[in-house]
């Protein structure tokens, strides 16, 4: 498994790499095989970590950690192989080979800082990982060079800058505790920090931990440090804007998910559950009522993606094992959900020619397979059965009631209602209504960009029926690690 370790957290270099030789055809092919190869080798992995963690030098894999892996590898797959038709479907672009070769560079750097967030042994180079993200991801919501593409970027570069030096400083604290019990030399390994918990310093741990939720929230887009957020989303290249939604901003939890083992071993739940439900019911009111009113496609998704970063931070303020596993489940389906709609909102504004919902109407007769892919997507991701979402709300609200939080978990239920209004109104709209339509032609711009579709809800369809065994047993592994069984 030290093999696996390694090949996950270089191959995607091969693919930045080939992409420098500026030869397209090569580069497509090449990244397409990576992301496969990369989600095929997270899922080797599963059933090791489901009975303990994996370690080789300063890379660290355990079942919280390979619950991430799954969904941004599965991502990266999916963004590879939409990303071909995008590319090529694209009638304005003037530099084909440029762009090209700037966007799978940064495309496969991009996603290889978010697999070695997750396998990475330590805080210290969790900050380094996640810092990383920032700088890629930042070029690649600049990368059609717009004026608006630029604010945006410029907008995520001060704010998740901002975020992150809160984040080192929550690093620095956690250190500061450690050390009291580990001596100087302790590097911040996760080990022997989670095992030292009970004997760290209460008040260091709390400032460590509260220091985190607004330094990584501001990456993960938890309220009030989200407002980077709809405008890089919308921005950015529709591939880059799936990656950033279904996996930065999951990856930019996993570091709080970190502070929060800790914390727990030190505090018990209710300090840090306190914190967590306080911040995820603010983000979901927001991302609910921001829903009701968004006029543009990427823009409505992006808030989608608060609403389901509040969505893990309320079900991890449950503590209860069910919602712990539930959690971590969301994880994977809101990749998958979330992949599919923004793919499926980017072959409507490649059709339309505009991100306005108000301009896009007559989805089914134009686009005979986006057009209910991306319906389905929207389904999912407002936890219709049988969607793996549905599976995992469910978990969660479970977790609430039998944990006595009923209040919190009633009030779960209600702003998910609340959203889903909003997501729904706005896609029935585009895909039902007679309209602007009628004067486009049937068809689809490229079956690349279909192919990934089809491929997440078949996913979500697995996860929200009957998740495979290796996965039920890694989503119970990651419970307990987490805390969900004290």
């Amino acid at each position: 498994m030290n093999v696996v370790l390694v090949l996950l957290t270089t191959v995607p270099l091969l693919g930045a790499a080939v992409a420098l030789l500026g030869h397209q055809r090569a580069t497509e092919t090449v990244t397409a095989l990576l992301g496969a190869g990369s989600f095929g080798l997270a899922i080797v992995l599963m059933p090791h970590v489901s009975h303990g963690a994996l370690q080789f030098g300063f890379l660290r894999a355990d079942a919280v950690s390979v619950v991430f892996l799954l969904g941004t590898t599965f991502l990266y797959a999916a963004a590879s192989i939409y990303a071909i038709g995008y590319l090529r479907s694209d009638p304005e672009n003037t530099d084909p080979s440029g762009y090209s070769r700037r966007f799978y560079l940064g495309l496969n750097l991009f996603a290889w800082s978010m697999m070695c967030a997750p396998l990475v042994d330590g805080l210290a180079l969790l900050w380094v990982a996640v810092e990383i993200t920032t700088v890629v991801s930042a070029l690649l919501v600049a990368a059609d060079r717009t004026d608006s593409a630029a604010e945006a970027s410029w907008k995520y570069v001060l704010l998740a800058s901002a975020g992150l030096g809160l984040g080192l400083l929550a690093t620095i604290v956690m250190y500061y505790a450690g050390s009291t019990t580990l001596g100087q030399s302790f590097d911040l390994a996760f080990g022997p920090l989670l095992k030292a918990g009970h004997a760290l310093p209460h008040t260091a741990v709390q400032l460590a931990f509260v220091l985190s939720i607004v330094g990584f929230g501001t990456k993960v887009g938890l309220f009030p440090v989200h407002t980077w957020l709809p405008d890089a989303h919308s921005e950015a290249p529709t591939p880059v804007s799936a990656l950033l939604s279904g996996s930065l901003l999951a990856v930019s939890f996993y570091a709080i998910l970190r502070y929060y083992q800790v914390a727990v071993g030190t505090l018990g739940p209710r300090f840090s559950g306190t914190v967590m439900l306080v911040f995820g019911v603010l983000s979901l009111l927001l991302a609910a009522l921001y829903l009701i009113e968004q006029r543009n496609v990427k823009r409505l998704l992006a808030y989608s993606s608060v609403e389901h970063m509040g969505i893990l931070a309320i079900g991890v303020s449950f503590g209860a094992p069910i919602a712990m596993a539930g959690v971590l489940l969301h994880v994977i389906a809101h990749a998958a959900a979330k992949g599919n709609a923004f793919f499926g909102a980017g072959v409507l504004v490649r059709k339309y020619g505009t991100k306005d919902i108000a301009a896009i109407r007559s989805g089914l007769d134009v686009l005979p397979w986006t057009a209910p892919l991306f319906l389905f997507g929207i389904l999912a991701l407002s936890a219709f059965p049988p969607f793996g979402i549905f599976r995992s709300e469910f978990q969660i609200v479970a977790g609430g009631l039998g944990s006595g939080t009923h209040l919190p978990a009633v009030v779960l239920v209600g702003l998910v209602t609340l959203a889903f209004f909003g997501l729904s109104i706005a896609t029935t709209r585009m895909v039902y209504t007679p309209g602007g339509g009628q004067a486009l032609l049937r068809g689809e711009p490229s079956g690349w960009m279909v192919a990934p579709m089809v491929a997440g809800i078949l996913v979500l369809l697995l996860l929200g029926i009957h998740p495979p065994e290796a996965l039920a047993a890694l989503l119970h592994q990651g419970a307990l690690e987490l805390g969900g069984a004290s």
